[in-house]
């Protein structure tokens, strides 16, 4: 959970998360659905459906106990070599670095390393560092230590140098550079992209939801179907349920910024009649806004669901 997403975001998500899947057999044993619907807001979806997959594993192959050989670990979805160093150094306190963002901001800062981290070259020479720099002594407590230092401390906008405990050491605090460095990923236009989304609703006020795919955006969560922007919602709803709907609401254009592309959101509400409201399968469902919350649902689905149907936690 805390690979792209900040502490103070996680632990709400985390506590519910632990409750539920208090240990991996019983993570390995959940529904798929259930696992995203508790992380359904924290967004990267594909780590939970590496998560899942990865308990699988460990079920099928270690018995359910959890690899400590650095190779097993690092082949298990999901885990790359920071991650497999930090599992390792924190359970096990086995000599492994790792190199997470706040440990990269440490390490650029301290040796005043030029160029974004992302950069291979870049990456290369923290990855050398930080191996030469972890100690064979409770590499745990010191990995820990660099994350902490780098998440309270070195932070990337408001470095407090003055109670920094590396401070004397520190080439950018010395140059008068901690602001400049790191240096920023280069900058790129995000390219848009567009959809029309359905909002069907039948006269028992269910909503129509469809499962994407497993992998790709909201990989395996629940959704309203998609469409091309140009399509006409009567002909979506003629094709998809065989007859045309009882009326059409077009909602207000959203906008959904990702890492890497910018998504326009264009919602069609569709009431539909109720002698269709049997299309359903395993990958399709009509839901009544009241139990929504056993699906996984994208964080802009939801938000439209809200806006919608304001009640459908209830």
């Amino acid at each position: 959970m805390l690979q792209q997403t900040q502490v103070s975001v996680v632990i709400p998500y985390f506590e519910r998360f632990i409750a539920l899947f208090p240990d991996v057999l019983m993570l390995a044993d959940a529904p798929l659905d259930a696992v995203l619907a508790h992380w359904s807001g924290l967004g990267y979806y594909a780590r939970a459906r590496h998560l899942h997959h990865a308990a699988g594993l460990i079920r099928e192959r270690y018995q359910g106990l959890f690899p400590t050989k650095f190779e097993l670990v690092q082949a298990l979805p999901g885990i790359g070599r920071s991650t497999a160093g930090a599992i390792l150094s924190l359970a096990v306190n086995q000599c492994y670095p790792i190199l997470d963002g706040n440990v990269k901001r440490v390490l650029v800062r301290y040796f005043a390393i030029e160029g974004w981290p992302g950069r291979r070259d870049v990456l290369a020479t923290l990855w050398s560092l930080a191996e030469g720099l972890t100690p064979a002594q409770r590499p745990g407590d010191y990995n820990q230590a660099m994350m902490d230092l780098g998440a309270t401390c070195c932070t990337r906008r408001a470095p407090d140098c003055e109670r920094c405990p590396l401070a004397t050491g520190c080439l950018a605090r010395a140059q008068g550079r901690q602001h400049e460095l790191p240096a920023s990923r280069p900058h790129k236009p995000l390219p848009g992209r567009a959809t029309l989304m359905l909002l069907a609703i039948n006269p028992e006020n269910e909503i129509f939801l469809e499962r994407r795919p497993p992998t790709g955006i909201w990989g395996g969560l629940w959704s309203l179907p998609e469409t091309a922007p140009d399509t006409d919602p009567a002909d979506w709803c003629l094709s998809r349920f065989g007859r045309l709907p009882l009326n059409i609401e077009m909602l207000p254009l959203r906008r959904h910024v990702f890492s890497h592309f910018i998504l326009e959101i264009q919602v069609a509400v569709i009431h539909v009649a109720a002698s269709i409201s049997n299309v359903a399968d395993d990958d399709r469902r009509w839901l009544t806004p009241a139990n929504l919350s056993v699906c996984g649902l994208p964080t802009p689905v939801r938000a439209i669901l809200d806006a919608r149907t304001p009640n459908h936690h209830e």
